[in-house]
């Protein structure tokens, strides 16, 4: 793949994923300490990761949503609880899948996610 098609599956990617993201993205914090290295992380995340085809997107995002729940990473937790939701999963889903974390994250990771999706849910204004 040429840089320009690399480009362009990056542009798309991203705008699927992250297309009305509420706070700062990655890619924005990254660019405001090193415009280069925030292309060359976009490309490769995002162009390359993320764009791959192997699984599909709702499966991709419900991985990625299980992996920061159980390290913790609430902050980008958020990000992706809202990437999940913009690529179609359902928020019964995610809390399921955060709910499966239990077994192997503990019951406080589990929580916080939890309420990590709750936020998110209330400020898309999907929660109850």
């Amino acid at each position: 793949m040429n840089e320009q098609d690399l480009k362009e599956k990056t542009r798309k990617t991203a705008e699927l994923y992250f297309k009305d993201v509420i706070g700062e993205k990655p890619y924005e914090l990254w660019r405001a300490f090193d415009k280069d290295l925030a292309k060359e992380l976009s490309l490769f995340i995002t162009g390359r990761m993320y764009a791959r085809e192997k699984i599909p997107h709702t499966t991709r995002q419900l991985v990625t949503v299980s992996a920061l729940t159980v390290l913790g990473k609430l902050d980008e937790l958020k990000l992706h609880v809202q990437a999940a939701l913009n690529v179609g999963c359902l928020p019964e889903e995610i809390a399921e899948v955060i709910f499966q974390t239990a077994v192997y994250g503990g019951v406080p990771a589990m929580n916080n996610g939890l309420k990590t999706l709750k936020e998110v849910l209330a400020e898309k204004g999907l929660w109850r």
